[in-house]
């Protein structure tokens, strides 16, 4: 009796477990929608090429020109450490000066502009 009670729940436990996966179909959406179209998948065996953006650098021009006269260089203070900027030895008679983003080198008498770089 035990044996027959056994079998009959074994079979009604296969039987639960061979319709349980055929009971409800999973809900799929009935159209495709955007966010379908646009993956894109990587075949296998396929590289794909990498892509190096590279940014634009916009060097603006300096406004100063050699032989210019600055007129009000003597409101800014003299650059003394000239070799900490990377700016060549200035002259006898000239010194760096420093004016918004760029170095001038003037003269002290004149205040004529003998060069300008661009500070970094």
């Amino acid at each position: 009796m035990k044996r027959l009670i056994l079998a009959a729940i074994t079979a009604a436990m296969l039987a639960a477990t061979a319709f349980s996966g055929q009971a409800a179909p999973l809900v799929q959406p009935s159209a495709p929608q955007a966010n379908y179209t646009q993956v894109d998948w990587q075949k296998p065996g396929v590289v794909k090429k990498k892509v190096v953006v590279r940014k634009k650098v916009v060097v603006k021009r300096s406004r100063w020109r050699n032989g210019q006269k600055y007129s009000s260089w003597k409101r800014h203070q003299a650059v003394r450490d000239w070799h900490r900027y990377g700016l060549r030895r200035p002259g006898p008679g000239q010194e760096w000066i420093r004016v918004g983003n760029d170095y001038l080198l003037v003269g002290i008498v004149s205040g004529i502009v003998f060069g300008a770089i661009a500070a970094h």
